[in-house]
């Protein structure tokens, strides 16, 4: 149980961490920038948006898991090769889980960047990075916070769903995902062992509400600052 929670905490957060950057990263150049760059890349999220972010990762999966596996085994990084898998994990739900902090960023920058601050810094001569994450970066990060408590149990939940339809985690590692799936493996009517599910499922479900309520009080907190 615990091995399994390990997993899927690693998962998450990473896939989370990934999909924070791409979102701050993005969301801070479509918003300083504006103009026409920022609507090509805000179009470009539009399209994102409408496609199934499940179905996405799915596809990466397939396409590249024995690749990734074959092209590991031919370098130094060989002992990876039995956790291609897991890595494309990383990678696919963090890609598809940025969209969402890609707007909120932009939206706030918008904002930030008319403030007399920001032109001060420019007026002087500021390098545009400087700008972008020395004096506009800290003033959303509270809001980049919150959204990480609320990107983290989006992601631990995906995960357990790839996981348990058999896409996700592979032996030798578990995740919550795994564990289910091996319990409802194990349903018979002559005699249930209820609590291979029942275990896990309470893990997850614990972890999920707890990290939701988290990332309610954090966005209480902010809003009535």
């Amino acid at each position: 149980m615990l091995y399994g929670g390990r997993i899927s905490l690693l998962v998450g957060w990473v896939g989370a961490s990934i999909s924070l950057a791409v979102g701050v990263t993005y969301g801070l150049v479509a918003g300083y920038f504006g103009g026409r760059l920022d609507n090509a890349m805000m179009r470009l999220v539009d399209i994102l948006y409408a496609l199934p972010r499940i179905v996405l990762v799915i596809v990466l999966i397939s396409l590249f898991d024995l690749k990734l596996k074959s092209a590991l085994d031919d370098t130094f990084l060989a002992p990876l090769a039995t956790h291609a898998r897991l890595l494309l994990l990383f990678v696919g739900l963090g890609l598809v889980e940025w969209l969402t902090l890609a707007r909120i960023v932009r939206a706030q920058v918008l904002t930030i960047k008319e403030r007399p601050f920001v032109l001060s810094s420019r007026l002087i001569g500021q390098r545009t990075p400087t700008i972008l994450f020395r004096q506009i970066l800290p003033q959303i990060l509270p809001i980049i916070i919150t959204y990480l408590t609320l990107a983290l149990p989006a992601v631990i939940l995906e995960e357990s769903f790839l996981s348990f339809l058999g896409l996700g985690v592979q032996a030798p590692l578990a995740s919550w995902g795994t564990l289910l799936a091996d319990g409802a493996a194990l349903l018979n009517p002559m005699g249930t062992p209820w609590w291979l599910i029942m275990f896990p499922a309470l893990a997850l479900t614990s972890t999920l509400l707890l990290l939701n309520f988290l990332g309610d009080q954090l966005k209480l907190d902010k809003d009535s600052r």
